[in-house]
């Protein structure tokens, strides 16, 4: 982590191609404005808020990318080669130009010829994790950049067999589909087959996704929550099943979000954490504003354009949560700061006792609450933070030149 030091202000000037950008032309746009033109509107504001916001979360072309903004001055504090990954998949859909106005002079393809390079090194500061290593593959991929054989090869490295955490496995799934539509490479199409069983098995004799997958994966969590799944565990594993097209895979992308779906808030809320034996939810908080405007529409949109059913409506709903969430009354698209949006709206519980509560009761008798903890703990406390990858899935949702055949 970094010390949190204070961004120029010159940094606030608007970008300068944001008002010619088309947005309301896009295919997801146009689709979202059919069925609520008020939630289109919402997803313009957060695209223009996010070429504003952006500049701010890097220090300049080849430098790293902070880990948030915090604070009504969106002071930055950390880095993330994560964030930075997620960032390049959402900012390739950009314009050249605007690429370098929102990178601090760097395109997307210098963005993640940085990041391949990091697939290399050695020691301490070496990549370890699998998610990491996916998701620069998954940009190598979709930029067709010349480092993509070493992102495929580091990949297969990095990709051990037994338990693994469900998120960085769709992330495995959602990066070799994408190396196979880049033209695939020696041994990528074996190891999305693999990828794409345990990814598949991962749902047996369960309604939704738990924390991980894989033999032994349970040993990655603590047994009072081997049952529990959280919303990032649903949503990129529809995205990556969408992704490999075939009937079985749609199929198991449409089961999961038809239960989330179906358990989605009457504010429009995208919960938490799930019950992955019932399809119940454990904890609903907190509430993230990215689920809201892009980690869900993300993954069901994709799901629409591999054949799954349209679920514009809940995507509508979710986006009326960010301008009018019930639980504070206050937007989450703040006027006074120089943010896209603030992070969630979170229970005041110490150390998560309230998850750590009902996950321990749950895995007793499902379904059991204890209903005294929503009156002591409400959630009522807005995390004023912004992240980068934030604002990266928000371009990867929305700006797609056209949909998925």
């Amino acid at each position: 982590m970094t010390n949190e030091t204070p961004v120029d202000d010159s940094v606030n000037t608007p970008v300068s191609s944001v008002t010619e950008q088309p947005w309301t032309g896009l295919p997801r746009m146009r689709a979202l404005g059919d069925v609520d033109p008020a939630a289109q509107q919402t997803v313009i504001d957060l695209l223009d808020r996010a070429m504003r916001t952006m500049p701010r979360m890097r220090s300049g072309p080849g430098g790293p990318f902070a880990f948030t903004l915090r604070g009504q001055g969106a002071f930055p504090a950390g880095t993330s080669v994560r964030y930075a990954a997620i960032v390049a998949l959402g900012a390739l859909h950009l314009p050249e130009d605007q690429q370098r106005e929102v990178l601090a002079g760097d395109t997307v393809h210098e963005l993640v010829g940085s990041l391949v390079s990091r697939l290399d090194d050695a020691g301490p500061t070496a990549l370890s994790s699998l998610g990491d290593v996916a998701l620069i593959c998954w940009a190598a991929a979709e930029t067709r950049h010349d480092g993509l054989k070493t992102a495929v090869d580091r990949l297969a490295r990095a990709d051990h067999d037994g338990g693994v955490h469900t998120v960085d496995a769709a992330w495995v799934v959602s990066a070799l589909a994408a190396v196979r539509e880049a033209g695939g490479g020696p041994g990528s199409e074996d190891h999305l087959e693999r990828a794409r069983l345990r990814l598949l098995q991962g749902l047996s004799e369960k309604e939704l996704y738990a924390h991980t997958v894989g033999e032994g994966g349970k040993r990655l969590v603590p047994g009072y929550r081997a049952h529990v799944g959280c919303f990032a565990d649903q949503v990129y594993p529809i995205q990556a099943l969408a992704r490999l097209g075939d009937d079985q895979a749609v199929a198991a992308a449409e089961a999961v979000a038809e239960r989330i779906c179906a358990a989605q808030g009457e504010g429009g809320q995208w919960w938490w954490h799930y019950d992955a034996r019932t399809g119940g939810v454990v904890e609903g908080y907190p509430v993230y504003s990215v689920h809201q405007h892009a980690m869900a529409p993300m993954a069901l949109l994709d799901l629409a354009d591999a054949g799954g059913k349209s679920h514009l409506d809940a995507i509508a709903r979710g986006m009326r949560w960010l301008t009018d969430p019930p639980e504070t009354g206050q937007s989450l698209l703040p006027a006074d700061a120089p943010v896209m949006t603030w992070r969630k709206v979170a229970r005041k519980d110490p150390r998560k006792a309230v998850r750590g509560v009902r996950a321990a009761t749950t895995r007793l008798r499902s379904g059991w609450r204890i209903g005294s903890l929503d009156r002591v703990f409400p959630p009522v406390a807005v995390d004023r933070e912004c992240r980068p990858y934030e604002l990266g899935w928000l371009l990867h949702t929305w700006l797609v030149p056209t949909t998925r055949e």
